[in-house]
Order: structure tokens, then sequence, then C-alpha cells
């Protein structure tokens, strides 16, 4: 039995491709620790990408973050993403998030009506004493 599960994990570790992709080298790269929770870093790499934070211990003991990011896309634009990491979540902003439509927009006639029904029928379950719920 022994046997068999060495030749299977051989058999997996050959089957696997070794790494030929050459590594891409950091051509700019910084980091400061001043203070417990504090920090800044940056990096650059040789294809573009980009990296930089800065951040703190926040006031309910998480950590706040200011930062952006960005790379080259396949058609040679540059990406690039701000952000804020805090107590109310991660915050992106970049042309490259979808944009929800603008609102208000026209509320259909048939959701009015639901709209006016459901209203309705709270009103009498509250005349009758009852929980709309």
């Amino acid at each position: 039995m022994k046997t068999v599960i060495l030749a299977v994990l051989v058999a997996v570790a050959a089957g696997f491709p070794t790494d030929t992709q050459t590594p891409i080298p950091i051509v700019r790269q910084s980091q400061v620790n001043p203070e417990l929770g504090a920090h800044n870093f940056e990096f650059e790499s040789a294809n573009g990408i980009s990296v930089q934070e800065s951040g703190s211990e926040g006031s309910q003991g998480g950590a706040n973050r200011i930062g952006e990011y960005s790379y080259i896309q396949e058609d040679g634009t540059v990406a690039k993403v701000t952000f804020v990491a805090d107590e109310n979540g991660f915050q992106p902003q970049s042309d490259l998030l979808p944009v929800a439509p603008t609102f208000p927009h026209p509320i259909p006639e048939y959701v009015l009506v639901q709209i006016a029904f459901a209203e309705e029928e709270r009103k009498r379950l509250e005349r009758e004493g009852k929980s709309p719920l």
C-alpha cells in the first residue's frame, strides 16, 4: 500500500510543469514602519506594476489604509485603482469599476401600484390590530 501511495505522489509531482518564466525584477522598493500599527510601503516592478500604501491603527482597533496600485493592461493603457480601507470597509475608486445607473430613474407604473397596494394593506392590518409581518 505504501508503495502505491509513493508511486502516486511521484506521478503527481512529475506532472507539474516547472517554472520556466523569467522573474520580474523589482526596480524600486521602500518600507517604513515607524511605530506599532503604522506603515508606509511602495514598490514598482519592471513590468509596470506599482503599489503604494500607508496605514495606521484605527480608532476601533482595526487598520486604516490608504493607497493606490496600477498595472499595464494588455492594450498598453495603465489601469489605476486608488483606495481607502477603514472602519467603513474597502472603498476603491477607478475608471475600471462598473458604475451603477444614475438614480432616480423612472419607476415603472406597476411598481407604483404595488407600493400603493402594500401601503393600503399595512394601514388595514394596523386598523385591525394585526402586525403586517
